[in-house]
């Protein structure tokens, strides 16, 4: 069984990619995948063989909750 860490080749993760689909046309966006025992891959979909960021389940949702809540808010850029 293939032990998933930080860093490794995104192009070595056999389980799907799933891209929002809000993202922009360009294409400048992340795409995550679904691992084994709730661990969750992400990577840059304009470098799909680049290096993959490997969350546990629970790492991302609170990430997620912490976006929902506006707390990252301040980071983005608005025209």
């Amino acid at each position: 069984m293939q032990d998933f860490t930080n860093g490794m080749a995104a192009g070595l993760i056999t389980t799907p990619w799933v891209k929002s689909s809000v993202s922009e046309a360009n294409g400048q966006c992340v795409e995550l995948s679904q691992l084994r025992k709730g661990s969750v891959a992400m990577r840059n979909s304009t470098d799909p063989d680049g290096p993959a960021l490997v969350f546990p389940a629970v790492e991302l949702a609170a990430f997620l909750e912490g976006v929902k809540d506006g707390e990252f808010d301040a980071l983005v850029a608005t025209n």
